[in-house]
This record gives structure tokens, C-alpha cells and sequence, in this order.
């Protein structure tokens, strides 16, 4: 074989194809390329012989002839949407994590990733797979779901292979792959019930444009009805998510003279700022105020003092989003799409049986 595979290698003025491969291990060309991508429909003898032939000869998958004769780019495009904010520089860093797990998600499956930032008014819902620069579309963030919402049902009418992150798509649930908003915003009222707090105030979004701040919302609401707490008893002071909306979200509730003792906040983000304006005003987290926040983004371990937060897996919801859309592109079923979150107690709000009155 190795005196074949010499002369073979002489006769070839070009890089080795497919076609010679198959030549030296007597077998199809489809078989050859059903092996290469270790393809349990070939047997493991077999497979192994064309890859030894493969590597002797030096021989390298042609992505692009394979690509064309499937119609596919091996490419998923991921366009990021966010809240405006005063420096567009600034990425929301929970945003940050999902990337990171995306493309590693990606490399595992031998998909490129194209990344784009997106203004939600754009024609953004035509432009990736009707062009074939990508097989599929990852949605992160929406902004205004109200709008958001209306570019989805376009997607949905093209057939466009799409997951997102976060809220649920109308009458297609399995496209979105979500945490479980309403049940990490009751774990955050069972704990803060549970260190002793009983006049509460939450600060984000809770409308029908932030379908996930609403769910959070809900949850922490359904959680203090236990200790016969009603919404009215309960201040909402709207924030989008960044410090600085949530640190003038805090100096408005301050400064409407409710008396608090726990403020539970639709992101970290958002906890970040509202202990930045509690620290101004000389008030101690978590001795006169705890906060709670929801995300578990890198800063809120640092943050001081330390953030208890509702934590969203972003490795795992990195991975649901490729295995999903690329179930959807192969028109296979899903299963999984739902993230269950985490209670994760630092100094903030202490912890539980502590009171922190």
C-alpha cells in the first residue's frame, strides 16, 4: 500500500481529491466522504483505512465544494440587539458571556459564526439567510419586544431557519431557548422573605415591550403573596438594563420617601446602579437595604459587597442555541429549551435566617 500511495502521490501534479482516495481504498467516493465525517453508516475498518489514505496523501476537505453540493455555508449568523444607552461602546457583559459560549458552541459543531450588531429598525429580518450568508439566525436581546415581535412573525412567514434568547416566540415556543424567568424572580422573594424582609420595592422594566422583566417580576410578586404581600404594598420603578438607570431608578424611589428594606432589581446590571446611588446617599446594603439582582454577570462577584443574584447558565444556553437552530435547519424535532436559574447569595442581602432588620 505504502508503494501505491507513493506513486499515486507522483502522479498528482494537484492536491489530492476525493476521487483518489476512493481509487486506493476500493471504495465509492460517497463512501469516502461518508467516512471522512466519521459517519457510523460506514464500518469502523473501513473508515479507518480511508482516513490513513487520507492523511498519507495530505488531503484536505474542500468546504466549499461540499457546502455548494449541500446548499449550505456551515455558517450561522448571530445579530445582537441592545437598549440605547449613552456609550454604544458598551456591551452588556451578560451578553458577553452568551457570545463566548456561542462560539465555542460553534467550533465544537464545525460551524463559522457571523456577528452582527443590529438597530431593531433595520431590514435585519431579510438580509442573513435569504442572501445565503448563513444557514440560520441567533437572535440576542430585542430592545421593545412590541417591535421586536413584529419582525419575528416576518422570519416566521419566510420559513427562516431562526432561535432566540429570552422571550417566547408566538405559537412557536420550541425557537427560543429561555430561563426560567418567572421561577428565578420567586426564588428571589423566597429569599429575601426568608432573611426577614418585608417591605419590598422592585426596579425594572415589568411591560409588555420586556416580557422577561415582567415574568421576573411576577414570580418575586407570586413569591411575597405567600407572606400576604400584595403588588400595591410592593413600588415599581422602571430601568433599562444598565447601572445608570438603575442608580436613577433608586434616587426616584429614595426620594418618593417609601419606606424600604429590600429592593429586588430585573438584572445586575441594573443592582449594580441602585447600590451605587444607596452607597451615595450613605445608605448600607444590606444592613438598612438589601438588593438582590438577576443574571450573575462576572461584576457581581466583585461588586461591594458581593451581589446575590439569580444566575442564567450562558454555557449552557450558548449550547442550546446552536444544537437547536441546527435541529431546526436539519429539520429534526426539539426537546429542550428551558434554562432552570440558580439562587446564588453573597453579602448583598445575606444569608438565609439572617435578617438583615
Amino acid at each position: 500500500m505504502t508503494d501505491i500511495l507513493g506513486k499515486q502521490q507522483e502522479k498528482m501534479k494537484d492536491k489530492a481529491t476525493s476521487f483518489d482516495i476512493a481509487y486506493l481504498a476500493g471504495v465509492s467516493q460517497s463512501t469516502v466522504s461518508r467516512a471522512l465525517r466519521d459517519s457510523p453508516q460506514v464500518n469502523k475498518e473501513t473508515r479507518e483505512k480511508v482516513q490513513a489514505i487520507a492523511r498519507q496523501l495530505n488531503y484536505k476537505v474542500d468546504k466549499n465544494a461540499s457546502n455548494l453540493r449541500k446548499q449550505r455555508s456551515s455558517t450561522l449568523a448571530l445579530l445582537l440587539f441592545e437598549d440605547p444607552t449613552t456609550d454604544e461602546s458598551l456591551i452588556n457583559p451578560f451578553f458577553l458571556s452568551m457570545l463566548g459560549s456561542i462560539t465555542r458552541a460553534c467550533a465544537r459543531n464545525g460551524q463559522d459564526l457571523l456577528v452582527s450588531f443590529q438597530q431593531l429598525s433595520d431590514d435585519w429580518h431579510a438580509d442573513y439567510e435569504d442572501s445565503k450568508k448563513a444557514d440560520g439566525i441567533i437572535l440576542l436581546g430585542y430592545g421593545d419586544y412590541v417591535d421586536y415581535e413584529e419582525k419575528l412573525a416576518k422570519l416566521l412567514a419566510q420559513q427562516t431557519h431562526f432561535v432566540c434568547w429570552g422571550a417566547e416566540v408566538l405559537g412557536h415556543p420550541e425557537f427560543t431557548i429561555r430561563s426560567n424567568n418567572w421561577q428565578g424572580g420567586y426564588l428571589a422573594g423566597e429569599h429575601l422573605l426568608n432573611t426577614g424582609h418585608r417591605h419590598f420595592a422592585f426596579i425594572g422594566n415589568a411591560s409588555e415591550g420586556s416580557p422577561e422583566f415582567s415574568a421576573r417580576y411576577q414570580g418575586f410578586i407570586d413569591a411575597l403573596a405567600k407572606a400576604g404581600i400584595t403588588p400595591q404594598q410592593v413600588p415599581h420603578f422602571d430601568a433599562i438594563s444598565t447601572e445608570s438607570a438603575g442608580d436613577q431608578a433608586t434616587a426616584t424611589l429614595l426620594d418618593s420617601g417609601v419606606s424600604i428594606d429590600a429592593i429586588f432589581c430585573a438584572s445586575d446590571l441594573i443592582a449594580i446602579g441602585v447600590m451605587r446611588c444607596l452607597k451615595r446617599r450613605g445608605i448600607q446594603v444590606p444592613e438598612q437595604i438589601a438588593v438582590m439582582g438577576f443574571d450573575d454577570i462576572p461584576a457581581a462577584s466583585f461588586a461591594s459587597p458581593g451581589l446575590s443574584t439569580i444566575q442564567q447558565d450562558t454555557s449552557k444556553a450558548g449550547e442550546l442555541l446552536v444544537n437547536n437552530l441546527l435541529k431546526l435547519i436539519n429539520n429534526q424535532p426539539i426537546t429542550d429549551n428551558l434554562i432552570e436559574p440558580k439562587l446564588v447569595v453573597r453579602q448583598s442581602c445575606g444569608a438565609a435566617g439572617n435578617s438583615a432588620n
